[in-house]
């Protein structure tokens, strides 16, 4: 199965050097990497790099391919010859910074050692057949050893909740209705670890596709995020600020402030619900007896709940996947405001609204 699984996965593994001159090219690929791609992941290695030193490890997501990208300093010249500095790219269909970062370690190893590209792809070809690849010398990887759920699970939604206590519930509350989410941290690693967090909290639909930790506010990037639906989107660059066609929320992790655009404030409108929402986060986040997964699993019952609430609202079809209902018919329930115009637009977002 895992040998299945990586043939479908996998996509590209490729090497750009920085030499003694400070220049970064692109030297090797396999099998190929659009012209596209290979400028823009040409791009986040020299940012990266610029920005406060070399980064072990970052990752991301451009048109639904994932990117990992794994950095070294060459500490001998002599292992490779006017060569300071290098990174192993892979790219792939999932998400799993883990399993990625454990591989692209041993393929560094290996580049270190040996100075061609030879063993590498030696490596990454037998993942993708076996599903794994051993050796003495620079470690063993083993693919089935990472499962996506645990990639899922692996940050904490307890920082998150400590971070910004009952706000976490306008995070929620976008989560669910699909909104843009923009987050702002001049660090990359702080700014992954947030963010990779996010998509948990509409855990019933497990979609990590919405999320983009690593982008930079060029034309071919922001126009690439402006055409998904909604996301979490990390950025490096404190100007993302000013650009409110990016986003409905914004996050500042810097400030540790949460600002929801005006375009934004009807569907994101708070109310009792969200208020009891807010405080069940933040009271399973503080048991120190709970660990992320459960806090995780409280949130996930909670919305549970409300989609169950949603579905009694609804008409059954057998024309349909999901029972649906229309506007009238949620305002006959004479619901508070606020929780009306949440499950409105949670309805939308869930595609059980007759239009």
């Amino acid at each position: 199965m895992a040998a299945v699984a990586d043939t479908q996965l996998m996509r590209t593994v490729g090497l750009i050097e920085k030499d003694t001159n400070g220049d970064t090219l692109w030297v090797w690929c396999y099998p190929s990497i659009s012209t596209e791609l290979r400028g823009l992941l040409l791009r986040k290695c020299c940012l990266a790099h610029e920005n406060k030193g070399l980064h072990p490890f970052l990752f991301g997501q451009y048109k639904r391919t994932w990117f990992y990208i794994a950095a070294m300093h060459v500490p001998d010249p002599a292992a490779l010859m006017k060569v300071t500095h290098f990174w192993i790219v892979l790219t792939a269909k999932d998400f799993n910074p883990e399993k990625y970062a454990a591989f692209t370690r041993i393929l560094c190893r290996m580049y270190l050692k040996h100075g061609s590209p030879v063993k590498m792809m030696e490596s990454y070809i037998s993942v993708l057949i076996k599903g794994a690849c051993q050796s003495e010398e620079n470690g063993s990887f083993l693919s089935a050893d990472y499962d996506t759920r645990k990639a899922y699970l692996a940050g904490s939604i307890k920082d998150v909740v400590s971070q910004f206590g009952m706000e976490t519930v306008i995070l929620y509350t976008a989560l669910m209705l699909k909104k843009r989410v923009v987050v702002y941290h001049p660090r990359i690693e702080a700014l992954q670890e947030f963010t990779r967090v996010l998509p948990a909290l509409a855990w019933h639909r497990q979609d990590w596709s919405i999320l983009h930790p690593y982008v930079h506010l060029t034309e071919e990037e922001t126009e690439a995020l402006k055409n998904c639906t909604g996301y979490v989107a990390g950025f490096t660059e404190s100007d993302v600020s000013n650009r409110p066609d990016l986003f409905d929320v914004y996050v500042s992790l810097v400030d540790s402030e949460i600002t929801v655009t005006q375009t934004a404030k009807e569907a994101l409108t708070l109310g009792k619900l969200h208020k009891d929402i807010g405080q069940l986060i933040v009271q399973s986040a503080e048991d120190p007896e709970k660990s992320d997964n459960q806090v995780i699993k409280d949130i996930s019952s909670k919305t549970r709940e409300i989609l169950n609430t949603l579905a009694s609202f609804a008409n059954a079809s057998a024309e349909r996947e999901k029972p649906t209902f229309n506007f009238e018919e949620l305002k006959q329930k004479r619901l508070a405001p606020a929780t009306e115009n949440f499950l409105y637009h949670l309805a939308a977002a869930e595609q059980m609204l007759e239009t």
